[in-house]
């Protein structure tokens, strides 16, 4: 084989159009534009999404939803979630080691859900009120 031999496999290449060169070439005429209209026009144009004056589909469907950027680095622990870690001082570093938030997170608030027995002390963790009561209600302490 050499490299000036190489041809691409029969059937995969097709000649390209050549429009507007008679009506041998079956693109003669109008060549492919159809009859009149802004579309059969040279600079013919209109607006992406323009549909005739109706109003378009993007302003027909209401507007929905926000997704903050914050949320994707924070996250709520659950106080079940506490109780069944075996570490006595919890802060960000050992909720990650222990699988309970991501690795990206940067700020993480400890709710009330569930229950919490034993005693603990929360570090640089940001605690609703209701968790602050049951963590010192089970002897912890929250340290801001």
């Amino acid at each position: 084989m050499r490299l000036n031999t190489i041809k691409p496999s029969e059937g995969s290449t097709s000649n390209r159009k050549r429009v507007a060169r008679g009506v041998g070439s079956g693109h003669g005429k109008t060549a492919g534009r159809g009859h009149k209209g802004q579309s059969s026009r040279s600079g013919g144009y209109h607006k992406v999404g323009f549909e005739g004056g109706q109003m378009p589909l993007q302003r027909r469907l209401p507007k929905v939803g926000f997704s903050s950027r914050k949320s994707y680095l924070t996250e709520e622990i659950r106080l079940y979630q506490i109780e069944g870690m075996s570490a006595d001082v919890i802060d960000l570093e050992a909720l990650k080691s222990a699988g309970i938030v991501s690795r990206r997170v940067t700020k993480a608030k400890v709710i009330l859900r569930g229950e919490l027995t034993r005693k603990v002390t929360l570090k640089g963790l940001s605690v609703s009120k209701g968790a602050a009561e049951a963590v010192k209600s089970a002897g912890g302490s929250v340290e801001v």
